[in-house]
């Protein structure tokens, strides 16, 4: 495999910051996919973290990758084998619920920025351990939400946040005020039940609203 330039894990992880929302999808149906992707770009949020939780995530990834339009990532993910998938597959990130050495090494060999899950003071030091800067914190409305990010990020100044889980319209506010916050994850834009249904100017109009709001938070 070829590793990715150095810089390319950081490039990634600013266009997620400048974007500021990163829609959390679920895919039932890989054909589904594409019309997903074009609502997105339409919406103006032309990017993606497609959750490894089911048998079309692989196949999704692939077909958004190669439209050239949306950056997509692989979330959910595991496992070292997933993140081969992933990356085989054309995911430009990878996002971890949880803080596993053995992913982030791998996402490193492969030369992909990858978004652990930290919600603790001690998973916060474990990612910079391994030279991580940006991580996940999931779930982020059970956890304490923006209070406890403003929290760990006093003894962390140079850490960075992506909240997700619990996170919709009523407090995107609370998370996109803080500094320490690169990005905010989502899924109300992508709702399943209208990905599945076709209804993809329905959700482009969800995804114009939603980046409507972050526009105005921010």
């Amino acid at each position: 495999m070829t590793a990715a330039p150095a810089s390319a894990g950081v490039d990634v992880l600013a266009s997620l910051g400048a974007h500021r929302l990163v829609p959390v999808v679920v895919m039932d149906d890989a054909a589904d996919a594409d019309g997903l992707a074009g609502a997105l770009v339409a919406g103006g949020l032309p990017v993606a973290e497609v959750t490894f939780r089911t048998a079309a995530a692989e196949e999704s990834i692939r077909v958004m990758a190669a439209r050239g339009d949306v950056l997509v990532g692989a979330g959910t993910v595991l496992t070292v084998d997933q993140v081969d998938r992933a990356v085989a597959a054309g995911a430009s990130y990878v996002v971890s619920p949880g803080l596993s050495r053995a992913v982030v090494e791998r996402c490193g060999e492969h030369g992909v920025p990858v978004l652990p899950g930290a919600v603790t003071a001690t998973e916060v030091q474990a990612a910079l351990e391994l030279g991580i800067t940006t991580v996940k914190f999931f779930p982020a409305g059970t956890s304490g939400g923006a209070k406890a990010i403003a929290a760990l990020a006093a003894p962390f100044g140079g850490v960075r946040f992506v909240p997700t889980g619990g996170v919709g319209p009523a407090n995107l506010h609370e998370y996109l005020a803080l500094p320490s916050v690169h990005a905010v994850g989502g899924s109300w834009m992508v709702p399943k039940d209208l990905v599945s249904a076709h209804e993809f100017a329905k959700v482009r109009a969800l995804v114009v609203e939603a980046v409507a709001l972050a526009t105005r938070e921010a």
